[in-house]
């Protein structure tokens, strides 16, 4: 195993290689995964652009719209570490209605409950096009085993994860370190970037 250090425009281009060298005219579901600090959904947005520039559309889905309810996610409170890691993201139904469908049913659905609101969207089924690319992000997702084809981590070394950990969600710590324990996810994931600093990230490379 080597670490390349790489710019954001090198790492977009070694993420969207790996999506285009894929055969196959079917979807391909792309996970985004990372602490909140390394933020996984501006990289998962980065990622729009230079897909459609070759060739290929893009839907980008955030886990946030696949919450499970407020009265089952909070069951034991706002500040269980435990439920964080396992129960906020309605894995099942992000699986059902966008990774899983858009390969077997060809659509999707955009989001499902609003997560400031906990009330239903409403969002109408989308019809995937040729070659359609569907990017998720979220944090802790790796461990949710989501039906996706190319998975990309943003990984934070402990003091870089508590250093961007505000004081007040403190708390999610022990869901990280479970999440590194039991999800081993710098072992899981497909694409692996070290990321303490997001301005000069550094590529995993594999032997």
């Amino acid at each position: 195993m080597r670490v390349e250090p790489v710019t954001v425009a090198a790492l977009l281009d070694h993420v969207v290689e790996r999506v285009t060298s894929r055969h196959g005219p079917g979807p391909v579901r792309v996970l985004v995964d990372g602490h909140p600090a390394t933020r996984p959904e501006a990289l998962a947005d980065a990622l729009v652009e230079p897909l459609r520039a070759a060739g290929r559309p893009v839907a980008r889905i955030h886990t946030d719209d696949f919450l499970r309810p407020a009265s089952l996610r909070l069951e034991h409170g706002r500040r269980d570490a435990d439920a964080l890691l396992d129960g906020w993201v309605d894995a099942g139904a992000l699986n059902r209605e966008v990774l899983t469908a858009v390969v077997e049913s060809g659509r999707y659905l955009p989001s499902l409950r609003d997560p400031v609101t906990d009330r239903s969207t409403r969002a109408a089924y989308v019809e995937a096009a040729p070659g359609q690319v569907v990017v998720v992000s979220g944090s802790l997702a790796l461990g949710l085993w989501l039906d996706v084809d190319l998975t990309v981590h943003l990984a934070l070394t402990r003091p870089a994860e508590t250093r961007g950990t505000p004081l007040a969600d403190a708390w999610q710590l022990a869901a990280y370190d479970r999440y590194r324990q039991e999800v081993a996810p710098e072992r899981a994931a497909d694409v692996v970037v070290r990321y303490d600093d997001p301005r000069h990230p550094a590529l995993v490379l594999r032997r």
